[in-house]
């Protein structure tokens, strides 16, 4: 089978759908991709590498659910149209956060999304730093958000046996915890909900320019 780089990291999402980060090799790719793993490490020399390109395709993909669907100039809807589109574009993929975080993009599809939604703050009244700040804040629990998220349910709609919330409450003395007890349906459960209040909080407590 003849194969190109972007093969390679189509194949790399699929199986990383199937078996999760620490399951994807590149030897492992190599025998799904049904080719000899040097063929493979001509193409890419480390996982590290995959991982990049893998990155910056889902982020790609990704890219226009990172914009408000309308035209506005309201900030607040940029920014939290970037937040969601952004936990959306993770969960797409088994452990697309982990993936993700950390990664070197290699073309700048994402990166021109992005700034296109800096210029949309700068447009609003937000300096350079605090324009940078309150979006790197956004994707940076974004991202930490949905690595927790995919820790609890490494599959949709799969909790993971580690995340029982009857064996956890078990644990904890209900006199001596009892908001840890009443916690774990709101820490462990209805993510999406958890997170649209979180990135409230975060919208919410930057300044809006026009009210300095």
């Amino acid at each position: 089978m003849k194969v190109n780089r972007e093969i390679i990291v189509e194949a790399g999402l699929k199986l990383l759908n199937e078996v999760g980060l620490e399951q994807l090799t590149l030897r492992r790719l190599a025998q799904e991709l049904k080719i000899q793993a040097p063929t493979l490490y001509w193409h890419f020399k480390s996982k590290e590498e995959l991982i990049d390109a893998m990155a910056t395709l889902l982020l790609a993909r990704g890219s226009p659910d990172l914009v408000p669907s309308k035209n506005t100039s309201d900030w607040k809807t940029w920014v939290s149209a970037f937040g969601m589109g952004l936990r959306k574009t993770l969960l797409q993929y088994r452990d697309g956060a982990r993936v993700v975080a950390g990664s070197r993009l290699t073309d700048t599809v994402y990166m021109e999304t992005a700034e296109r939604i800096g210029q949309h703050l700068i447009g609003a009244g937000f300096n350079l730093r605090e324009a940078v700040v309150l979006l790197s804040t956004v994707y940076t629990f974004t991202v930490s958000f949905v690595i927790e998220e995919q820790a609890v349910f490494p599959e949709q709609g799969k909790r993971s046996p580690a995340y029982n919330l009857e064996k956890r409450n078990v644990r904890l003395d209900a006199k001596t915890f009892p908001i840890l007890r009443r916690s774990g349906a709101i820490l462990f459960d209805r993510f999406e909900q958890r997170y649209k209040d979180s990135l409230g909080l975060i919208v919410g407590g930057a300044s809006s320019p026009k009210k300095r």
